[in-house]
């Protein structure tokens, strides 16, 4: 302040007689305002013009632990706490600040000034500024709350989100807190004043930075040596450093895995093998399994088609069975393999994991990498012999394992199965579903009817064990016979009647009509006439009308021919009786008139 008076000329002013002065012009200006003092004049002139509540720069003078002394280019210095200026703990002598004139002079003369409030009037355009250009700021985290950190950024109260302070999941936020870090603006609400930060993001912006520059010296085939960082029930992530990587499962190894963890262990280090990577969705493939020889390669060049081998199951699914023959070579036994048997069944029926088996080697692709294996091929086809075993006519008991709509699938033994048709169950019954008849896993008698080697199936028959008694039946229901029968069940269409000796017939609806009009009902007994007979079809048609409808009509024909006879010999006498006759009397007339009236009457009759 001296240097500055020096320069405007005033080498020898008395600062005492001065401030004794300001004193006293400021008790009497409080009581009357006056023209001004010329020494006023003199000195105001010398300093820089400021208002109250205005926010100008200042110089730090000096710094001590309870306050900093600014210089503004007034004719006084500010002093502010330096608890506001937490935020900046490098502050020093010479820093420019930004500081807010609370007064120009207080009680005692003193400037007032506050960085705080400085700050706070120029904070939000600061914020904006931060947010819009995604600058990278300093604060100073005064507290911990609930879920995070409050922050002093440019004397605004931020939030800081745990989520948001470190890339890894923070448990203990009070280490942050009177610490000074950097952040980024990551959210601001106008409306409530509230800022949110983020220390995250910054670590984020680095790894994003290191990803990039390991992606672009990335190529497909390169190892590479990374940290287990992460296992899955899918896969293995590994840290390349700055990028992870992810290992699937089956590129662990040439063998089954179950859980990767059987191959690797956390913070494990190992080499990988890069498969393939996305630089725009920062996925890398890697693989383990790749880093040495396929298990294919050292197969036994010499095994072949036909070959035994041995192995352990170790996939088991309905349709088959995958057997290790050593780690990474596998071959499939299909079902269908496994036993002689054409009956459907599932592996679980002869395998489980873990067994061991031997089996024949039934195709071999060494280019594919393909395997199919055989157990049943290890027993005797039971179909080489079949003809001799099982011939034409000869009788054997089964077990049931099956129905169709069509028949009944039963086994003669193991891989031997035949079909008995519907129609070859009963000679007598009409049945409509195999489960009437039998049941599954029951035994059943059969017939051997015919055998199909090439397409390895019987034909089988049960009723053919008896005789066709239909051959009997023929003469006992011939056509036109009656028979004592019971209406069994009612239709539409009919009636099934039940004749003698069980065998069922089939009554039309209109034959069933009784001589006074009405129809048989269930469980009715009456007599039948057999009106059809078929053999082939096993079939029976009865009528019950037909025999009173027969009966009437035999009444009426009787009848009619005894008209006829009487009318016959009534004209036979009238003839004779015209031709004796020479003369013709009272008597005569009387009798002929008598004749007459009888024949009118016989006609008549007749007419009826």
């Amino acid at each position: 302040m001296a240097e500055e008076l020096a320069k405007a000329g005033i080498e020898d002013f008395n600062w005492d007689e001065l401030e004794h002065h300001k004193i006293r012009k400021e008790k009497d200006n409080a009581k009357n305002e006056g023209p001004k003092d010329p020494m006023d004049e003199q000195y105001g002139n010398t300093l820089k013009q400021i208002a109250d509540q205005e926010v100008i720069e200042g110089t730090v003078v000096s710094k001590n632990n309870r306050e900093v002394v600014v210089n503004i280019g007034y004719k006084s210095d500010g002093i502010i706490p330096v608890s506001e200026f937490r935020y900046n703990p490098d502050l020093k002598p010479g820093d420019k600040v930004e500081v807010y004139v609370e007064s120009q002079e207080d009680a005692t003369g003193q400037l007032v000034l506050s960085h705080k409030k400085a700050r706070i009037l120029k904070s939000w355009e600061r914020v904006n500024e931060a947010y819009d250009n995604q600058e990278i700021i300093t604060g100073f985290v005064k507290s911990r709350t609930k879920g995070g950190l409050i922050v002093d950024v440019f004397g605004i109260e931020a939030f800081l989100p745990g989520s948001q302070i470190d890339v890894k999941p923070i448990r203990d936020y009070d280490v942050f807190v009177n610490k000074t870090m950097e952040f980024k603006v990551v959210k601001i609400n106008h409306e409530y004043k509230n800022v949110v930060v983020s220390h995250k993001a910054l670590i984020e912006d680095e790894i994003e930075q290191q990803k990039a520059e390991i992606m672009s010296k990335l190529e497909k085939g390169q190892v590479l040596e990374g940290t287990v960082k992460n296992i899955t029930s899918y896969g293995v992530f590994v840290d390349l450093g700055g990028v992870d990587g992810l290992i699937h499962i089956t590129d662990l190894s040439w063998g089954r895995v179950n859980h990767p963890e059987e191959v690797v262990k956390l913070d494990q280090k190992i080499n990988v093998v890069i498969l393939d990577f996305d630089e725009n969705k920062k996925r890398i493939a890697l693989g383990l399994k790749q880093l040495t020889p396929h298990p294919w390669d050292s197969l036994d060049p010499e095994l072949k088609v036909g070959d035994k081998v041995k192995g352990k199951v170790v996939v088991l699914a309905d349709y088959g069975a995958f057997v290790e023959i050593i780690p990474g070579v596998e071959g499939l036994i299909h079902v269908s393999e496994m036993s002689w048997s054409q009956h459907l069944r599932s592996a679980q029926d002869f395998l489980k994991v873990g067994d061991e088996v031997e089996a024949v080697i039934l195709t071999l692709d060494r280019e594919e990498r393909k395997m199919s294996l055989g157990i049943k091929q290890l027993t005797p086809d039971p179909w080489q012999h079949i003809a001799e075993k099982y011939p034409v006519g000869s009788r054997h008991t089964a077990t049931v394992r099956n129905f169709t709509n069509f028949g009944i699938f039963v086994e003669l033994e193991e891989g031997i199965d035949g079909l008995i048709h519907i129609s070859d169950l009963s000679w007598s019954k009409k049945i409509k579903h195999p489960a009437e008849f039998t049941k599954i896993g029951e035994k059943i008698d059969v017939v051997v009817l015919d055998i199909d080697i090439e397409g390895r199936r019987l034909s089988l028959g049960h009723k053919q064990l008896e005789e066709n008694p239909w051959d009997v039946y023929e003469t006992l229901f011939s056509v036109g016979s009656l028979q004592r029968g019971t209406v069994s069940s009612v239709n539409d269409k009919g009636a099934i009647i039940v004749l003698p000796y069980g065998v069922e017939g089939f009554c039309p609806s209109r034959h069933l009509v009784k001589a006074d009009g009405t129809s048989l009902k269930a469980d009715e007994q009456a007599d039948f006439k057999v009106i059809e007979f078929n053999k082939d079809n096993k079939r029976i048609v009865v009528s019950h009308a037909r025999i009173h409808q027969e009966e009437a009509a035999e009444e009426r024909a009787k009848a009619e021919n005894e008209n006829r006879k009487n009318a016959d010999n009534t004209a036979k006498a009238m003839k004779k009786l015209n031709e004796s006759s020479e003369k013709t009397t009272l008597g005569d007339i009387e009798a002929l008139s008598n004749l007459k009236d009888a024949m009118e009457a016989a006609e008549k009759k007749n007419q009826q």
